[in-house]
């Protein structure tokens, strides 16, 4: 079985620059998608993220999740649903307009590290599409001008926290 494409940016500055460019190439034209690693980005940063969209799920989230479930008269079929995983998201966007203010429940650790992921994940993000541009023959910056619009680059995130049902109960307790 052919795995999907991994990206090591950091060979983008030596010999294997060619190579990477056409594993780009070649993962965009026939896959879709790939993931990037080496890419730049703090894995203490990374690491952070993730520690406190968990935390924050846990104190916040959970409940909610549950009530919704307990609302849509689920806890009726929980012998069937039992092997099932869900998934609990949180959108958070940056550009043009955060709506980071109107989430209730983050606490400010949590608003200020996501907003400086949000920096970091903005500069890849041009990054990856000058490597696009790169690839495709066009001037540098033809992407992001073409994605921007009239109100500038749309960011935004979705994290999502998967959620083992099984040995849960989803009753109202």
């Amino acid at each position: 079985m052919e795995t999907f494409p991994v990206i090591d940016l950091s060979k983008l500055s030596d010999e294997e620059r060619k190579p990477t460019m056409e594993m780009i190439h070649d993962a965009c034209e026939n896959w879709g998608f790939f993931e990037l690693v080496n890419h730049g980005m703090s894995p203490e940063l990374m690491d952070t993220v993730e520690i406190l969209t968990k935390e924050h799920y846990r104190k916040c989230m959970e409940q909610r999740f549950k009530e919704m479930v307990a609302s849509k008269g689920l806890e009726a079929v929980q012998s069937e649903i039992n092997d099932l995983d869900w998934e609990s998201t949180l959108f958070l966007s940056h550009r043009p307009v955060s709506n980071m203010a109107e989430i209730p429940d983050l606490d400010e650790e949590y608003r200020k590290t996501m907003n400086e992921f949000a920096v970091e994940l903005e500069k890849l993000a041009e990054q990856l599409l000058d490597l696009l541009c790169e690839n495709l023959g066009l001037e540098k910056g033809y992407l992001k001008k073409a994605f921007c619009g009239s109100k500038g680059p749309t960011l935004a995130q979705k994290l999502a926290t998967i959620l083992p049902v099984q040995n849960q109960t989803l009753s109202r307790d």
